[in-house]
């Protein structure tokens, strides 16, 4: 990847560079996920698996971090049973509801996943510092906050703020 100046960016949309920074450690996670023979992950299916790991979150959690509902990652869900990273069981309390959990090689994965986020955290503190760090972290929180208190399209069409 060629490498630019900081002072070429200044007229790209942030929007743009996060999207594009994104790229950072979806590189490094696919990297590391193939290293270890896990390179049949849906990117969709990546993320969720490794957020179920790094976090010991339930998927129901992990689709409302993504804000999308469990219909738009089913897909997603039944190719990750179908390759050995999730497996359903029912649940003894209420038969009619699923749990899915992380199978060994889920676990393995998102591990892998784990280890190369914590590796990019590491080069970027090196870079910009730890002060810098934490002040992007707030920022993207902020944009996470107002994506969720922002009523939709729809609702400020009718009425809504």
């Amino acid at each position: 990847m060629t490498s630019y100046p900081a002072d070429t960016y200044d007229d790209v949309p942030l929007s743009a560079l996060l999207v594009t920074a994104r790229r950072t450690y979806s590189h490094a996670v696919r990297t590391a996920q193939s290293r270890i023979g896990c390179d049949d992950l849906p990117s969709t299916g990546g993320y969720i698996i490794s957020a179920m790991h790094w976090s010991g979150a339930s998927l129901e959690s992990v689709i409302g971090w993504m804000g999308v509902t469990k219909q738009a990652v089913s897909q997603a869900v039944d190719t990750l049973v179908a390759r050995g990273y999730l497996e359903r069981s029912r649940d003894p309390s209420d038969r009619r509801r699923v749990n899915l959990t992380l199978t060994t090689r889920g676990r393995e994965a998102g591990k892998a996943a784990r280890f190369a986020i914590e590796g990019v955290d590491r080069v970027l503190r090196k870079r910009v510092g730890d002060r810098k760090v934490a002040q992007a972290r707030a920022t993207l929180v902020a944009l996470l906050e107002i994506d969720r208190n922002v009523p939709s399209p729809r609702a400020r069409l009718h009425g809504g703020v």
